[in-house]
């Protein structure tokens, strides 16, 4: 069995938009990364969205969160508004001079942006240490 790995500075709890443009998967392929990587945990903003009860309770406890939207439309962020879940650290991919279009090609270097884009709003730095936890970390 594998171990949950967070950041030594906090649990991060990401949220991403996965629409249907290329901001939208610029989002889920970041959360994904970051993931993979061990930098939080990728969670489920659909069961949010439906208020099922345990995902809403782990969005409200979870320490650190981070809501990626692709777009200004904001669906990430008005979900967490509708569940009456506290923002705590949000970003828009648009707002980082990634234009939205509907081409699903993702490029490289807009994929590393986000995730930087992500480090930087829950201040932390890349390449922090991480530090293994026993317990799922992010709900």
């Amino acid at each position: 069995m594998t171990e949950d790995f967070c950041a030594s500075n906090g649990n991060i709890m990401i949220l991403a938009c996965s629409g249907g443009s290329n901001v939208g998967q610029l989002s889920n392929q970041a959360a994904i990364e970051l993931t993979r990587e061990g930098v939080g945990k990728m969670f489920c903003l659909a069961g949010i969205g439906a208020q099922l009860s345990g995902f809403v309770q782990s969005a409200w406890d979870v320490e650190t969160m981070v809501a990626i939207d692709g777009c200004p439309v904001g669906c990430a962020k008005a979900i967490l508004e509708q569940a009456k879940v506290p923002l705590k650290n949000h970003l828009v991919i648009t707002e980082l001079g990634i234009e939205k279009n509907k081409n699903l090609s993702l490029r490289a270097e807009d994929i590393a942006r986000v995730k930087s884009a992500v480090f930087d709003a829950c201040g932390i730095k890349p390449g922090t240490a991480l530090t293994p936890k026993k317990a799922n970390c992010c709900g």
